[in-house]
């Protein structure tokens, strides 16, 4: 689906314009033009290629998607792909945006993503100095709101982790602790390589050699790395405290068998007192002391009360009870 098709020159939106227009206005000088597509078909994306020259792996790429995030060169066309994602109830969900660059043109193709760019593109119309870059400045404003995106994503599940540990200490259900942290851990990695591929691609932006289209916005694509460096960092130390967690939460459980196991022993020992005493005295023997005592049967009840309380007193001060 066509989103938007629109013709810019010298920094300043010329008008909105039909496929049909696109060769006229990417033949004039310091005029590029910005087409974004939804969800596009073989025969649009088909269009585009004709249109642009574009390379056929990379339109293949973006046709069947599932790619992971990389930056790739095909002559004066650069080719980028970025994974968007976005957070549902209980998953996130990941998307993808491949990017084609030229020296006139950028095509921005947007795959199983529910939020759009509209916001990028109105922000390059309200900053005209920066889109007289042309379309170099198109594909830092593109990138640049993806990875902004990352960001609350990880704030909430950094939240959620806290959730969870909270939940840990308050002895909550040790099951439900390690199904969430689990479940924490396989979003964390679906952020991670989101990221991690893109620092890749970005640092190649910036610096040594880089392509034409982005001659002159070193500055902003070294901004986006270092978010991109940050936000890496950040993941890491996420996974290693879910990591922790997770060991922290068998810890708990085995620090719990141990009490229920200390507990259990406890009982048994006070069980065991009068059973030793009781078994001794019905074992029916004709000559045993105090068989035939008057006071034999309270004797025996006071003494295993007696040892009973004394055990009770010193497990319950040791803790066992």
């Amino acid at each position: 689906m066509l989103v938007n098709c629109v013709a810019y020159q010298n920094g300043h939106k010329l008008a909105d314009i039909t496929k049909q227009q696109i060769s006229d206005y990417i033949s004039r000088p310091e005029c590029f033009v910005w087409v974004a597509l939804a969800d596009p078909d073989g025969g649009e994306l088909g269009e585009m290629q004709e249109e642009f020259g574009l390379h056929d792996l990379a339109v293949e790429d973006a046709l069947y998607g599932h790619q992971r995030p990389k930056f790739e060169e095909y002559g004066d066309t650069l080719f980028f792909v970025v994974h968007m994602v976005e957070a549902t109830e209980d998953d996130l969900h990941v998307g993808e945006a491949n990017i084609f660059i030229g020296r006139n043109f950028v095509l921005s193709v947007r795959s199983r993503a529910q939020k759009g760019f509209s916001e990028v593109r109105a922000r390059c119309e309200r900053e005209p100095e920066l889109l007289r870059h042309g379309s170099g400045y198109v594909l830092y404003a593109l990138i640049d709101a993806v990875v902004d995106r990352y960001f609350p994503i990880l704030d909430r599940l950094e939240e959620e982790l806290e959730g969870i540990e909270e939940r840990i200490f308050s002895g909550g259900n040790a099951r439900a602790n390690i199904e969430a942290l689990y479940g924490l851990k396989q979003k964390l990695m679906t952020l991670k390589h989101a990221a991690a591929p893109l620092l890749e691609a970005v640092g190649k932006l910036y610096g040594g050699r880089v392509p034409q289209a982005c001659t002159g916005l070193n500055d902003y694509f070294r901004d986006v790395y270092d978010h991109l460096g940050r936000l890496n960092q950040s993941i890491d130390s996420t996974r290693e405290m879910v990591t922790t967690a997770i060991s922290v939460n068998l810890s708990m459980i085995a620090v719990g068998e141990s009490d229920v196991t200390k507990r259990l022993a406890a009982y048994a020992a006070l069980v065991a007192v009068p059973t030793l005493i009781a078994g001794i005295y019905g074992m029916n023997f004709e000559h045993m002391p105090e068989l035939k005592w008057a006071y034999g049967y309270p004797l025996a009840l006071a003494l295993m009360v007696g040892i009973d309380c004394h055990l009770f007193f010193r497990f319950r001060k040791s803790g066992w009870l």
